[in-house]
């Protein structure tokens, strides 16, 4: 009977970890991210198995890395927002982008987590060239040489990756 329980438990925990492949894994222990790790925290050793079983039943995990709760890091919608909105504005991007400053700059380094909408509207109007080569440049590509520029470690934004 204890030994198919134990059992039971390490298969819980193998599947609370396997949510979790994508978050930050330094701020919780490894049952991953979700309630059980506000709860337990990152404390070693069994009390990790209760933190997998927590996250289980409230099945959080899912939720915690779609939108950025539950100890799970940025929201992985945050880089699909800024393409939507990089997309529907690409016209009025392009200009902006071109003076290195405006409304759509602001509000993209606000989607994307950017620390400073000044430095993000330089390094974009440093890369203009390579956003936009020419006027048959497609809106995809467009925007993943935004997201590229975004990428930037030396911009801090938290929502791209």
């Amino acid at each position: 009977m204890r030994k198919g329980l134990l059992l039971g438990l390490a298969g819980l925990l193998s599947l609370g970890t396997g949510f979790s492949a994508f978050a930050d894994q330094t701020t919780y222990g490894a049952a991953g991210c979700g309630v059980g790790s506000i709860v337990f925290g990152d404390q070693e050793g069994y009390v990790q198995l209760f933190a997998a079983t927590t996250n289980i039943i409230f099945f959080n995990q899912t939720f915690g890395i779609t939108f950025g709760t539950f100890n799970c890091g940025t929201s992985a919608l945050d880089s699909l927002g800024a393409r939507v909105f990089i997309e529907a504005n690409r016209e009025v991007l392009a200009k902006d982008i071109a003076r290195g400053t405006g409304e759509t700059i602001t509000n993209l380094s606000a989607l994307a987590g950017c620390a400073d909408e000044s430095q993000v509207g330089a390094a974009l109007q440093q890369d203009f060239l390579t956003i936009f080569p020419d006027q048959s440049v497609s809106t995809e590509e467009v925007s993943d040489a935004i997201m590229n520029t975004l990428s930037d470690p030396s911009l801090q934004c938290q929502g791209i990756g």
